[in-house]
């Protein structure tokens, strides 16, 4: 493999003609100063590496417009920076609403109990229908709260694997509810959050 010993503008002008060796040597030469960085910012793991793979996918895809770029790290930082931002704020929306949906005593009618309860018992009925694997690493998110990382340790799988397995049945379990009547958006994505 050949290595370049470029500076940043030359690295994103190779990049910018499709070279993925220049690609690598940018990405290894600023992996670990940005993973640093956004841990850092978000304190978990999982996320920086998916704001590393966001980072680095986007200079991938507009590699036809790096030439025009004066300063690639500023660039690349606020890439970085953007994302951990873009994550915190999603993380005190969902704490927000989290607290408003469940306050420290909720109250609920009667009729909430019923429907609650019913679609308690449809999500199981849908739990119960995923294939065994699938449902191992759902019961082991939900009932146990073990973390995607956690869970594919356990079960010797990637994290990917771990996390579309719980996309999907989540998907299948919302699909579940839709079919029987379960209209209630902000309880259902209470109760199947990821």
């Amino acid at each position: 493999m050949q290595a370049y010993s470029h500076d940043n503008k030359e690295l994103f002008q190779l990049i910018s003609e499709g070279d993925e060796i220049a690609f690598r040597q940018l990405f290894h030469l600023y992996a670990p100063q940005f993973r640093a960085m956004a841990l850092h910012i978000t304190k978990t793991a999982s996320v920086t590496e998916d704001i590393l793979q966001e980072t680095f996918l986007r200079l991938w895809i507009s590699r036809d417009k790096l030439k025009e770029i004066e300063q690639p790290r500023s660039w690349l930082l606020r890439i970085v920076f953007y994302q951990c931002f873009t994550y915190l704020r999603k993380k005190a929306v969902h704490h927000k609403a989290m607290a408003t949906l469940m306050p420290d005593e909720p109250v609920f009618s009667p009729e909430e109990d019923i429907a609650y309860a019913f679609m308690k018992a449809q999500v199981g009925v849908a739990v119960h229908q995923l294939p065994p694997q699938a449902r191992r690493i759902y019961l082991l998110s939900r009932e146990q709260g073990l973390k995607i990382p956690e869970i594919a340790a356990q079960l010797s799988l990637s994290p990917n694997t771990v996390k579309n397995s719980l996309v999907r049945s989540l998907h299948t379990i919302r699909k579940h509810l839709e079919q029987s009547g379960m209209l209630f958006p902000a309880l259902i994505l209470w109760l199947l959050r990821v």
